[in-house]
Order: C-alpha cells, then structure tokens, then sequence
C-alpha cells in the first residue's frame, strides 16, 4: 500500500477524535501536573470476562504498592448494564485471570494467596474460596471444562533436558550451575533449562492430573502468540497453538493444534510456515478462526484473519485485501460475524466483519481498544479502552457503533484532580518521501509564549508502534509533567501505516528510521515554543539502539538516556535467545556468514564510538536476556573513556523492563533529574 505524501502538519487531540471529552469539574489552574506517585497510585483495569448470561463483567484492578514492592491485583465485577463496580476479592497475595464458571453462579481465578499461583473459585454473591488446584509448579493460564467438572491448566512442568543431568553428579550437594546443548535455553528473564509449558486437566473431583501435551515443545508457545488456548462448544475439544519445529530459536512456526479433552487425538490444523496463532472455534461448531503471519521467521509480518472449515478442511484469508494487522478477535453468537481489534495508525480500533460478505464496520475509533468480548445477544461489545490521558477502563458499545459509554470509572477522583493534557498527532515527509506520523504532548499550564526543552521519546521494537495509550512504562504525561514537550515519531518500521513502511526498517536499522528522526526533529524545533537549543532523546531497547546510533551521527541532543541500548551489534546478536529476530533484519548466521557479518557492522553504533560527545544516562538490567547487560556497559565504558559526561543506572533483578514499583520510582527520578541537569538547569518544578 502506497502511503500518502503531504508535508501539512494535522494536530488532533485525542478527545476530537474520539468524540468524549473527559471534562473534570477543577479548573485548569486547580488541577496538579502528574508526579510519580500520583501516577503510581492509579489503579490499572485489565481482562474483562462477560458472564454466560452476558449480565456481568469480570474484570482485575491492579494497584503497585510501594511497600510490598510488588503489583497487587484483584478480581472487581461490573454490572454490563451499567452500575457500580466492586470488588469480588480480597486477602493476601494477588488474583488474576477471572473466568467464569460454565452456569455463571461464580468466578475462577489464579491466585497466589497460599503461596504459588493455583486456581481458585468464589461465588458471585461473595464469600469465602475456595482453592482448586495444588500443582507443584503453579499454574499460568487456565479455562473451565463446559460441564465445570474440570479445568484446564497451563503450568511450567519439570520436563527431561541438558540441564537435569546436573544432580546425578553431585548428588546431596546441588549446586546452581546450568548445563544445556541446545538454544533457547533462556527467554527474556526466564531461563528455560529442563522445564516445558504444558497443557494439563484437572478433575476437580479428587485433583486427578492428566498432560494433554506430553511432548518436547512448550504449548502453548513462550511467545508470538495471543489467546493460544480455546475450548470447542461440543466440550469435547481443545485448540492450542505450538512450534513443531526442533529448533524454536530460529523459528516462528507456531501452528494451531486440537486435541481432545482427554488428551487423545492431537492433531495438527494449520501447516503454514509463518506463525499461526489466536484459535477461537465459531460458536456453531463449524470453523476455527486465527490469526496468521504469512513469512517464515518473520515476527512483524502482517498479522492476516484466516478461517477454518472444520468440515471441507480449507483455510482461507479473510483479510488478504486488507493492509492492516488484526491484533484480536471475537465472535458473534450467531457465527456469522467477527469483531476485530485493528493496530491502524498509532492506536487500536474495533470492527465488525460479516464472513458471508467480507463488509467490515468501523465500531470504535481512537486511543487503544482491546480486550473483546461480544454479549450473547451479539448487539453489544464490551472493551477495554484508555488514551495517554486516560488509563484503562471499561467500555461498551453497539455493535452498529452507538452508544458508546464507559462501565467503570476507577480512576475518576484522581483524574478530576489532575492537569492531563490532550495528545496531538502531527506528520511530515520524511524517508522515502513518506508521510510520516508523530505525536506531540505539551506541558500542563502550556503558554504558547514561552519556550520550552523539548524531550524526544524513541520507540523500541523495532516493529512497534507508539500509541494514543496510557503507558506503564514510557508514560508522556510522567514527561510533559515535569515542563517538557514531549514527541515520538512513528518512524519507518512502525506497523498501522501498511506493511510495506512495516518492512521498510529491516537492513536499514540505521538510515530510515534516523532521517525520520531528524527530519520530526525539524519540524519540532521550528515550532515557536521549543526551544532548539534545549533538545534531549530517550528510548529503551531498539530505541535505545538508536539512541546509541545517533549519538554517533549528531549533535543535536544537549542529553541523551539510553536503556536496555544495543552498543555491538554484533555481540547482541549473538547473545540474544530469539534468533528468528536477527536472522530476519540482518541475515541467518550471525558472524559465522560474512554477508551477515558485514550487515552487523554497517548498523553497529560502536563503530562511531568515536563520534560520542553527548552527555547520557545508561540503564540495563541484570536480567535482560534479549539484551545482555555487557551491551550497556560497553556503552557506558565507550562514554567515559571518551571524558563524555555519563551515569549508569544498574538494576540487579530487573530484565527488559523495569517492573517493581520501588525500582520504578528510582527509574523516574534518575531519567528525568538528568534529562533536568542539562535541559532545565536551575530547579526541577519550573520550565
């Protein structure tokens, strides 16, 4: 899909485009910027379950404690007709993963409330659980058996492996030494030495445990999957995704599988080369859909919505004529239609999709929309959706696209109090000769009049975008908030603008994506309340690559912080444990082929080490098995031996992210004191 050239910058807020203005009964003088701990104490609603009877919403509230060092979750119910939310559990520990009994009259969940997470059930009137499941190994994921007698369990099981040899040779003195022959032998913070995913039933009458899946893969997958567990209405069968493949690290062959509810007949669906995933059976029993990427190896390949007969035995796309990537999707209860959750510019969008007739219906625009669950009565749609001023919340919606309103408001005493302002979205030319997409964040209490440090915020991936999202993590308010403009480009890579500017990074980690930065970075210094002179840039993973990157090849940035960055690219590559990833954006074999090898080095930000000059903070965990630690401390070494003013900021039990509320708060306080000390000398409050 060719994409549209104009050099017009267009600047919508997010409340234009969805049409709801969040308006909050303060003043805007009497509402206070976000801090850290106003934003960590914001309550984060996730997984919505609708009830059989579609009466009731089950959903988790997630709150960070400082004090447990530790997320806290717990399990809320919602009337979908609208009503007051409450809370179902309390106690110790957290609960997670709601999902209601087959008649309705209460709710599954996992918690870890008498230790490691196992399966438990509450009425829905209240009172106390009841504990399900005691699988030595916890449990991960879990759905009920349609006659409630059982449940089915993801759960981590000791299986036998390269490293288990390991205690037959010391006997009564175990050490915590690893052995292993093969790769993926780690993934992100996880390491992976004599242990499987599997899918297991459990009677619930006397706890008796049968493995559906004992086989030598993980099923489901460690990842590239979405919702890879469903269970057919007969009862008599289950969809689960797995890579058949013997060599998983370099390959994204995730295939859709059933398999009885007994564990017998395990057969496979789908025998594409690329990664299959999302199983959903149709209401009717006649068809599987799922989600499919097409080129083998490939992660970021264009996510197409395919459709099984279960009865000719034929696939089908259903979106091959359609340049987006179907993140989700639901069925109707009449089998005829699907709702799809759609990853199309910068946010996440819902449609309805009629298969007799191909007809897709734009149901709800702007911000990110996730989470689908239809009612039975198949006029409604319950959704989880948020925006960078707003955190996630429930909503429901026709399926014609009216109605649209709000079912929880857990954070609406908070935000009443707060100056959040509105995301702009803008574009230019840029690489290639394309539109290029951009959001803008300006401070609270902005006045055009004066000039303000500009922070840019580099997006990690590098397939993936930044959204019209409250996040976690990267949050711009948490930015803008302490008197920045804030901007992240949507460079060349980004899906939601086509797969072709998708495909456009791969080979070019280096030229594409930095002129879009330089090029957003013009536009953005001639605005006449950015100070041009006051610029610093931010970004983790791939974006702290590029970070790297540009430290190399300008001198634009007053200060810089890179975290979780690639140095070599070279010896990140063959750290890293999915080597489907490189293999793709570079070439199969690392440094062992010269063509493969002459690519890492073209890309690598150490071979402009001497080039550094730029003041930067660099952050890595010790955990991060995507990136190895030694990555940043390259990084680090390269800037001190150079006299470049630098400081590492080193987390022991993080890995690729930084997760624990204590250490987050650190995270905040040290990024945005020194993006301070050279962009807002003088005091941390003012502008």
């Amino acid at each position: 899909m060719s994409i549209a050239r104009t050099t017009c910058a267009v600047a919508l807020t997010a409340a234009a485009i969805l049409g709801l203005p969040l308006s909050s009964p303060l003043s805007a003088q009497a509402r206070l910027p976000l801090t850290f701990d106003r934003f960590i104490a914001l309550k984060v609603v996730g997984d919505p379950q609708l009830s059989p009877d579609g009466s009731t919403v089950a959903f988790t509230v997630s709150e960070p404690s400082l004090k447990d060092n530790r997320n806290v979750s717990r399990i809320w119910v919602v009337p979908a007709a609208g009503g007051v939310a409450r809370a179902l559990t309390t106690g110790p520990g957290s609960d997670f993963a709601p999902r209601w009994t087959p008649n309705g009259r209460s709710l599954g969940f996992v918690s870890t409330r008498a230790g490691g997470p196992q399966v438990w059930r509450i009425p829905l009137a209240g009172g106390p659980a009841t504990q399900l499941t005691r699988l030595q190994t916890g449990v991960n994921n879990f759905l009920w058996a349609r006659d409630g007698n059982a449940v089915y369990v993801t759960s981590d099981i000791k299986w036998p492996a390269e490293g288990q040899e390991i205690d037959r040779r010391n006997g009564e003195y175990p050490t915590q030494a690893r052995i292993w022959t093969g790769l993926f032998y780690r993934f992100w913070n996880d390491w992976r030495t004599g242990v499987r995913s599997h899918l297991l039933r459990i009677a619930l009458a006397g706890n008796a445990v049968k493995d559906l899946t004992p086989v030598d893969h993980d099923t489901p997958p460690l990842d590239l999957g979405g919702a890879d567990l469903a269970v057919a209405p007969s009862g008599n069968e289950l969809a689960l995704v797995m890579n058949p493949d013997a060599d998983v690290a370099q390959s994204t062959n995730n295939d859709v599988f059933t398999v009885g509810g007994d564990g017998s007949s395990l057969t496979q669906v789908t025998t594409r080369r690329g990664n299959d995933h999302s199983p959903a059976f149709s209401p009717d029993g006649r068809f599987i859909a799922y989600l499919s990427m097409e080129t083998p190896g490939f992660e970021s390949d264009r996510q197409q919505l395919m459709l099984f007969d279960r009865g000719t035995r034929q696939h089908r796309s259903l979106s091959a004529d359609w340049d987006v990537n179907v993140q989700s999707l639901a069925w109707t209860p009449d089998s005829k239609s699907l709702v799809l959750e759609i990853d199309e510019r910068g946010g996440h969008n819902l449609y309805s999709f009629e298969l007799a007739s191909g007809k897709r219906n734009r149901i709800v625009a702007g911000g990110v929309n996730s989470s689908i669950q239809v009612d039975p009565q198949g006029d409604r749609v319950i959704f989880l959706r948020q925006t960078a001023a707003q955190p996630p919340e429930l909503y429901s919606a026709g399926l014609d696209g009216r109605g649209l309103r709000a079912l929880t408001r857990v954070n609406a005493t908070a935000l009443a109090g707060l100056d959040l302002p509105q995301l702009e979205s803008f574009s230019f030319v840029g690489a290639l000769g394309d539109s290029v997409q951009a959001w803008l964040l300006k401070p609270p209490g902005f006045d055009p009049a004066r000039k303000y440090p500009l922070l840019y915020i580099v997006h990690g991936g590098p397939q993936v975008p930044m959204l019209d999202s409250w996040s976690l993590r990267w949050n711009y308010q948490l930015f803008a908030a302490r008197g920045y403009v804030v901007s992240a480009v949507n460079f060349h890579g980004s899906p939601g603008w086509g797969q072709k500017f998708t495909n456009s990074i791969s080979q070019h980690w280096g030229d594409y994506p930095f002129e879009d930065l330089m090029k957003g970075l013009d536009h953005l210094a001639a605005l006449p309340y950015v100070d041009s002179t006051r610029m610093g840039a931010a970004g983790a993973s791939y974006g702290g690559y590029l970070i790297n990157w540009m430290q190399g090849h300008t001198d634009r940035f007053k200060v810089m912080v890179s975290h979780d960055g690639i140095f070599d690219l070279a010896s990140a590559q063959g750290a890293t444990e999915e080597l489907w990833f490189p293999n793709h954006e570079f070439g199969e074999g690392g440094m062992t082929n010269p063509a493969t090898r002459a690519m890492l080095e073209k890309w690598s930000p150490s071979n402009y080490a001497e080039n550094w000059k730029t003041p930067m903070l660099v952050v890595h965990g010790q955990l991060d098995y995507r990136l190895e630690l030694a990555e940043g401390l390259q990084a680090f070494t390269a800037l001190k031996v150079r006299g470049v003013p630098a400081k590492f900021l080193y987390f022991p039990d993080e890995g690729h992210w930084v997760l624990k509320p204590r250490n987050r708060r650190l995270w905040w306080s040290t990024v945005l004191d020194w993006a301070d000390q050279y962009l807002r000398p003088g005091g941390n409050n003012t502008p």
